[in-house]
């Protein structure tokens, strides 16, 4: 559909708005030659004529560029309020920095962000973050100014110099979702990025899903993971120490003794959650940190598409 474009190198070339901008820029010629070409990223003020409804509103100089029929969009039915969730506990600073792994789930998120502001910059949607762990750490309106849009990346760009080890700081998503379902305007689009790596319990999980859609909102959900280790459980064949990055917990064992029950209990969990999800009308949708970030934006704008 399009070519992966490699986040890292540009990241050598400038600052994070920087890259977003030519991931998107990349992501949008990529949608061009793929079967997403009539996705509204361009035109953030026209969306594709539905036939039967009146032609009043019909941009005909586009239809002569592009061969479509685009309609007219007013304010009202353009703009789109978003709410980005960023966990940033410990768990999410896995794996170790490396030459294999450039990114944790934490950065990969970042320039995921990142590139989903870009994406409601170029829509004019207005765009709001909250950073949490076990509490809320930071949390901005939703606007759609450039200073707004500047301070988003600034704070994104904090998260990415603070790589440096990071233990014992656990994730409350429950009482985090609650709050926005209260907080935000009814009929918000909410995206939520965590690995779910939580002591709590699934039900309380749902209650706060059960809130939000409660309020109206629609709910993006990116379980951000790292494929391999995670629910694979594929690390070397020898005694191996892990530790909980939340809990400061460690447990020896041999990863090959426990493999396949392993990936059975994450398959499990995994189902579960994907279920409830279901059942509320919520879009699960995993984001493995070794694939690259045009997956997130695709998932966005179908979501979009859904609810605009």
């Amino acid at each position: 559909m399009y070519g992966k474009i490699d986040i890292h190198e540009l990241a050598k070339f400038g600052n994070l708005e920087f890259v977003a901008k030519q991931v998107v820029e990349g992501f949008i010629t990529g949608m061009h030659r793929s079967p997403f070409h009539g996705f509204s990223v361009e035109f953030a003020e026209h969306r594709l004529y539905n036939t039967g409804e009146s032609t009043k509103h019909i941009d005909w100089k586009l239809f002569a560029k592009t061969d479509k029929l685009f309609v007219k969009r007013y304010e009202e039915e353009t703009n789109l309020r978003c709410r980005i969730i960023l966990d940033v506990s410990s768990s999410m600073y896995f794996p170790e920095i490396s030459n294999e792994y450039p990114l944790n789930k934490l950065g990969f998120s970042v320039y995921a962000i990142a590139s989903l502001v870009e994406i409601l910059k170029k829509q004019r949607d207005g765009v709001g973050l909250t950073i949490f762990e076990d509490k809320i750490l930071s949390d901005t309106a939703i606007k759609t100014s450039a200073a707004h849009h500047r301070r988003l990346y600034h704070e994104l760009e904090q998260l990415m110099v603070k790589q440096q080890e990071h233990l014992n700081h656990k994730t409350s998503l429950a009482n985090i979702l609650h709050n926005v379902a209260e907080t935000n305007h009814r009929r918000s689009l909410i995206v939520i990025f965590s690995d779910f790596f939580s002591n709590e319990s699934l039900d309380e999980i749902t209650d706060a899903f059960l809130h939000l859609k409660h309020n109206k909102h629609e709910v993006l959900l990116f379980h951000v993971i790292d494929k391999k280790h995670e629910a694979e459980l594929n690390f070397p064949n020898k005694p191996t120490t892990f530790i909980d990055l939340e809990t400061g917990e460690k447990v020896k064992l041999h990863p090959s003794e426990i493999k396949k029950s392993f990936q059975k209990e994450v398959d499990a969990v995994t189902k579960e959650l994907k279920l409830k999800c279901t059942q509320f009308k919520i879009d699960f949708v995993e984001a493995d940190i070794k694939e690259g970030v045009e997956f997130v934006l695709q998932q966005y704008l179908i979501k979009r598409q859904k609810i605009i």
